[in-house]
């Protein structure tokens, strides 16, 4: 997902320009992090204090140009208003985060409001209409069966938690004024990989199998989890 993020900055920006990065649920701060590496300002928000400490840590042991470049928040992305005043971003960031909020159309409209025009608003999303493939793949009929017609799942940390529609968000992101630009699937292959699993040791051709499939129908369209990238008019 780092790659086609990095494509889509890329086809947007200048070379060099640093950008003003918003990351919305950061975690522990991967992917904001690497932004910060690369010579961006960015602002990390997040509600878990566990999290929070992870990436406080991981900042802790950068250089200090890069500390200076990221800023690190407690808080709801649902209350992106309260924090950051209209048009304050460049790039905003929303990555595994849909999935835990019910009325996701109020967090989504609020991240399009940060977003200075021409910004990239990128949505990292578990696919609904692809939620049969996980439990289909490893034999367990009943489970498929019952993931055709829901957005409801079970994940792996045994939280019930949901799932969007590309369409639905794709009218989504039309009506808050940041419609779809492109879309990627991730994870098309890897997903039924079980956790703890032996990393290979040549991880390129793994990553690039799962690039030109994630960038390739009909094999994007079941991947489990759906990158889409919007673009603030």
């Amino acid at each position: 997902m780092a790659r086609q993020l990095d494509e889509q900055i890329a086809g947007r920006y200048p070379v060099g320009q640093r950008l003003r990065v918003l990351d919305v649920g950061m975690g522990q701060g991967t992917q904001a992090l690497r932004l910060a590496r690369l010579g961006h300002q960015v602002t990390g928000l997040e509600q878990d204090a566990t999290m929070i400490a992870a990436a406080r840590e991981a900042l802790g042991g950068e250089p200090e140009g890069i500390r200076e470049r990221m800023r690190i928040m407690e808080g709801d992305g649902r209350d992106t208003g309260a924090h950051f005043p209209p048009g304050s971003f460049d790039v905003v960031l929303c990555h595994g985060v849909l999935m835990y909020v019910q009325e996701p159309d109020p967090l989504l409209a609020g991240l399009a409001r940060v977003l200075a025009p021409g910004g990239l608003l990128s949505l990292l999303v578990r696919n609904a209409d692809a939620l049969a493939m996980r439990p289909g793949l490893g034999g367990d009929w009943a489970g498929a069966l019952s993931s055709f017609d829901t957005t409801a799942y079970r994940n792996r940390l045994g939280l019930d938690v949901r799932a969007d529609r590309r369409e639905t968000l794709t009218a989504t992101l039309a009506g808050i004024g940041a419609p779809l630009h492109t879309w990627y699937g991730v994870r098309v292959f890897t997903d039924t990989a079980v956790d703890g699993a032996d990393v290979p040791e040549d991880l390129e051709p793994l990553l690039a199998a799962e690039e030109r499939a994630g960038r390739t129908d009909p094999y994007r369209g079941v991947a489990a989890l759906l990158h889409l990238c919007g673009v603030r008019g």
